[in-house]
Parts: C-alpha cells; structure tokens; sequence
C-alpha cells in the first residue's frame, strides 16, 4: 500500500489538474456565449439565402432564362472525384469530438472505394490523422478557429469553387458537427456543390427583379456557397466549445471524486498507522512491567 507522503503527493497532483480542468471549462463556456450570438445571427441569413436562391432557380427554370439555371453550380456531374471538406479542432481534449468526425470521415472513404476522394483537411486534429495514411489532401486549413471570421470562410469558399470549376470534381461534400445544444452535437455530411434544391413549389409571390433572375442568380451562387462556409465553421466551433465544456466538466467531477477516494485511503492508512504505535507502545510497557 502507498505511503501517506506519496497519497498527499496524489492529492495534490489531482487538485491541480482540477483547478485546471474547471478553468478551461469557464473559458470554454465564455466562449461558447459568444459563438452562439454568432451562430444565431448566421443561421438566418444562410437559411433566407437558400430559400432564395431556390425561387430563383424555379422561377428562372419555368421562364426559361437558362443562363443563370445552366450555370456550373447546377449541373449535376459524371466522374470519380469527390472533394471531402472535413472540418475538425485544432486542439484536444474535448471528448470525442474529433475522433467522431474522423472516424465517420473514414468511413465514408470505405464506403465510396471507386471514387477519387480529395481531402480538404480544415483543423489540426483531422490534418494531422489523414496525413499519416491518406495521401489525397488537397489542401490544408489550420489554426483558423481562435480568430474566426467570414474572411476565412470567404478565402475557403474561393478555393472551393474554383477548384471546383477547373477540375472534373462532381461534387463537394462538407463533414462537421452541427451545433444542436451545449449538451448534443450532430455529425452532418452535407452537399456543398453542386447546389440542388430546386423544388416544383413555387413561390408564394413573385417581384421584379432588376437585373433580371437569370443574373441575380449568378450573383448570388458564390454568395451563397461562402454564406453556407461560414454558418459550418462556427456550428463546427460552437460544437467544439459544447463538447469540451463537457469534457471538462467529467473531468473536474472525476478529479473530485478521485480526491475523496484518496482522500479516503490515505485516512484509513495514517489510523492503521497510529493503531499499530498504539499496539507496540502498549505492549513496550507491558513488557517493561513484566
């Protein structure tokens, strides 16, 4: 059994590691207050972006201005490339969030054998797992998340797209967590490219529009892929944020309970040591009256 110096040198190891593990946890939670202002502001516009650019598409597809339907970002592509957007952290320790989305990244690669998967690694802990076995990386986007802003989605978005337009890629698909509450994040593999959510509702109500749909809606697609961009980076932030308070959390409450364990053992073994000097004190003294 341990001695009590080394049972006290565990506590104190343990308390320190708390006191760090529950102050990571109130810097993730500041954080994350901010990210969540940030995400409700961009989940609207992303959202009315869609909807438009969907009665756009309709209206223009049922007046037969074909240039703005016909543009690249419509067309549905034959061939084997696929760009796969992986958006993970740049740090650790917030449970599984990373490896979640790793281990569903590499599952999607095992369930599509025949296509040519480029990767887009975005956060460390993805590009650091993929550049061990997986030598298709197309690009690399670290160290984007203490400092997030449309610029970065922006700068993405560009590269995306033309990428997207030069080469004979059908699709771009963007794997990520969806921030759905501080305590649920859902891994989504969502169609970036090419844009498909045309219906054949039409719109409650049509306007003029100057210049004509055609053309605004050209304006638009690239607006909409970077508005897209930027509402993942900071649902994949904000999920981040949730998972490593959480994280942090189990952390402080399993140190707590590790120091009332210890706690507990190194009571019982000074008692047992006191209990055994009583015993040779006492029978010292017998001995001495004997």
């Amino acid at each position: 059994m341990a001695s009590i110096r080394e049972l006290r040198n565990k506590i104190k190891s343990v308390k320190s590691t708390q006191q760090i593990t529950k102050a990571m946890k109130l810097v993730a939670a500041a954080r994350l207050n901010k990210a969540q202002e940030r995400i409700m502001q961009a989940r609207p516009f992303a959202d009315r972006m869609e909807r438009l650019l969907n009665e756009l598409a309709h209206l223009s597809r049922e007046a037969g201005e074909l240039p703005g339907f016909n543009h690249a970002f419509f067309k549905p592509r034959e061939g084997a490339r696929v760009d796969l957007v992986l958006v993970t952290a740049d740090r650790g320790l917030c449970g599984g969030f990373n490896a979640n989305l790793i281990r569903r990244g590499v599952q999607y690669l095992r369930e599509n054998p025949g296509k040519d998967i480029r990767v887009w690694c975005v956060g460390k802990k993805g590009r650091d797992f993929f550049r061990r076995f997986y030598k298709k990386i197309e690009r690399e986007n670290v160290n984007i998340f203490q400092r997030l802003s449309f610029v970065q989605a922006e700068v993405l978005s560009e590269e995306l797209m033309e990428s997207y337009l030069k080469t004979d890629t059908t699709e771009v698909v963007v794997l990520y967590n969806e921030f759905k509450s501080r305590l649920q994040q859902k891994i989504t593999l969502r169609r970036l490219l090419p844009f498909s959510a045309v219906t054949d509702a039409a719109p409650e109500q049509d306007f003029i529009y100057e210049p004509s749909r055609s053309e605004l809606l050209k304006e638009l697609l690239p607006r909409y892929v970077k508005a897209q961009m930027y509402r993942i980076l900071l649902e994949s932030q904000s999920a981040e944020l949730a998972a490593r308070m959480a994280a942090m959390d189990s952390a402080t409450n399993n140190a707590k309970d590790l120091i009332a364990s210890l706690s507990l053992t190194m009571n019982k073994v000074r008692q047992a040591s006191i209990t055994r000097e009583l015993a040779e004190i006492v029978s010292g003294a017998e001995a001495l009256q004997g």
